[in-house]
């Protein structure tokens, strides 16, 4: 993994886990309904930026290699595979 790319993911989760355990004292406070759903809203787009630059980590190492030694099929099926898992958020 890119170093300045696992650097940035690693302080993206210490972020969202110290999300969660907010989310799980509103839940555990019982507060207002909207207010812990904007929370949850606000884990998930924070978890798809964990997943942006664990994506963009891979495009520039495994699919770019992949490339180069010659296997463009194995490249675009990845890339096709990652395209249809967030066609299904």
């Amino acid at each position: 993994m890119e170093k300045e790319i696992k650097k940035r993911a690693a302080r993206r989760l210490k972020i969202l886990e110290g999300q969660i355990r907010g989310l799980q004292r509103m839940v555990d406070k019982e507060e207002y309904c909207i207010d812990i759903l904007q929370q949850s809203s606000a884990i998930k787009n924070a978890l798809s930026g964990v997943e942006d630059l664990i994506l963009e980590n891979h495009i520039f190492t495994h699919v770019v290699e992949q490339i180069k030694s010659g296997k463009k099929r194995k490249a675009t099926d990845e890339i096709l595979r990652i395209y249809k898992l967030s066609k299904k958020k």
